[in-house]
């Protein structure tokens, strides 16, 4: 497994417009996406994201790991499968969390993410 491209800050809605706001203007981070419920930052060679999420009631972090194999990564860290978070579409792996409950990621990375 290595270290993937994406962080994910899972921000409650009535947080989001001033979280991005911070990274924004404060912290001073370019701008790279904007969608409806997300908003992308680069983050030296990451994408930190700060995903508004209405049902939320309190910060999460999300991180992402690539594996050329998801299922034996999954199997090898022992952790439970986790899918129903949110949907994968298009992508190759599984959700999963670390001991602390962090959220993971690990996928198979495409071919331009190598």
């Amino acid at each position: 497994m290595t270290p993937g491209r994406n962080i994910a800050i899972k921000v409650p809605l009535h947080r989001y417009d001033e979280t991005v706001a911070y990274y924004r203007d404060r912290v001073g981070l370019p701008v790279t996406r904007e969608m409806q419920n997300s908003t992308g930052f680069a983050f030296g060679n990451l994408t930190l994201w700060i995903d508004r999420v209405p049902q939320q009631s309190q910060v999460d972090i999300w991180l992402e790991l690539f594996s050329d194999d998801p299922d034996a990564a999954l199997a090898s860290l022992g952790s439970p499968q986790r899918d129903e978070l949110e949907p994968l579409d298009g992508v190759t792996g599984h959700w999963t969390s670390d001991p602390a409950g962090t959220v993971l990621l690990v996928r198979q990375p495409k071919s331009d993410e190598r």
